[in-house]
């Protein structure tokens, strides 16, 4: 079954998602986890990623228990950032690995991964075409682009520019999202660069109405 046909759990193809939303610990500020997590969904995300990055592995693996029932109850896909191991036996569908952790691990496939053959899929970041290529090579059921511009999830990665998203619409063959940097301000070039999908982690989680952050992006993306 190809990438484009994947369903999770009731869930939107992978090929369908269009809003990619995040409950990310450097941008809860104390809020609720759970609380968030059901205002991306009342939003309308397609998919939302759990990332805790630098946490120790039991506060991940409670963040992923608590939010993983809220985002199945609604039909959104769940996706563990950097944790294979937590994503399987949580049961989280999909698992999210940057480049450092597959490529620079010596991972070469993702069929290669245990979490691959215990049945997760697998999205890899990429930041310039040669990675994306390697990433589509290695079967990646998805490919995020970018960073686009400057951002501070990640201040030290340079801005892969519009030219990417360009180059990603002409050229790659499995879904892929449009990263980093994308705001209110920014999507509408994004888009007209060709971007289709995109993630948006600070310019909804700084937003005082998550939800209402969520539909105005949503209103931005073409169907």
């Amino acid at each position: 079954m190809d990438g484009t046909a994947r369903r999770v759990r009731g869930g939107k193809a992978v090929a369908e998602w269009r809003l990619y939303t995040f409950v990310d610990t450097a941008y809860l500020r104390g809020r609720d986890p759970v609380a968030v997590a059901h205002a991306l969904c009342e939003g309308g995300s397609d998919a939302v990623q759990i990332r805790a990055k630098g946490a120790p592995l039991p506060e991940a693996r409670r963040l992923i228990e608590a939010v993983l029932p809220v985002l199945e109850a609604a039909g959104v896909a769940t996706v563990v950032n950097d944790h294979p191991g937590l994503a399987v036996s949580c049961g989280a569908p999909w698992v999210h690995l940057g480049q450092e952790d597959f490529f620079d691990a010596g991972h070469r496939g993702v069929d290669d991964l245990p979490c691959r053959r215990a049945g997760c899929q697998v999205g890899l970041s990429t930041h310039a075409p040669d990675q994306c290529e390697r990433a589509v090579r290695a079967g990646a059921d998805y490919v995020a682009i970018g960073p686009v511009y400057a951002t501070g999830t990640k201040p030290s990665a340079r801005p892969v520019t519009l030219e990417y998203v360009r180059w990603a619409r002409a050229s790659v063959t499995v879904p892929w999202f449009a990263i980093g940097g994308i705001n209110l301000r920014t999507v509408d070039a994004v888009v007209e660069a060709g971007a289709r999908s995109i993630c948006v982690v600070s310019a909804i989680l700084d937003s005082p109405d998550i939800a209402a952050a969520c539909r105005e992006f949503r209103r931005r993306l073409p169907d």
